[in-house]
């Protein structure tokens, strides 16, 4: 299932990861793991964020994804289930309008 996973990333300790030159290294490593879709680096609400879009087979896979961020970062992570167009075609709008009118 495709995830999109928003990431809330706390000045310390990435700072210190920053400044002890290891931040790099850490970040591959994380996005090696990930594998992500697609992944998107920006702010949120004034500290560091990222987000990426996720494959996830099973909900089990959530701890793959989130405990590098919770345990390198201290980070929050949101999970929401987003779909591409070809998703949306595929999900029957017009059968749920006629049966929902």
């Amino acid at each position: 299932m495709r995830m999109l996973l928003n990431i809330r990333i706390p000045h310390e300790p990435f700072n210190s990861f920053v400044r002890d030159g290891t931040i790099g290294e850490l970040m591959e490593r994380i996005l090696a793991e990930m594998k992500p879709e697609a992944a998107y680096f920006t702010s949120e609400n004034g500290t560091r964020g990222a987000i990426f879009i996720v494959n996830l087979e099973e909900p089990s896979q959530i701890p793959k994804f989130a405990e590098p961020w919770f345990l390198s970062f201290n980070a929050d992570c949101e999970f929401r289930v987003v779909m591409v167009a070809d998703d949306l075609k595929k999900a029957g709008l017009e059968a749920l309008g006629a049966k929902w009118k």
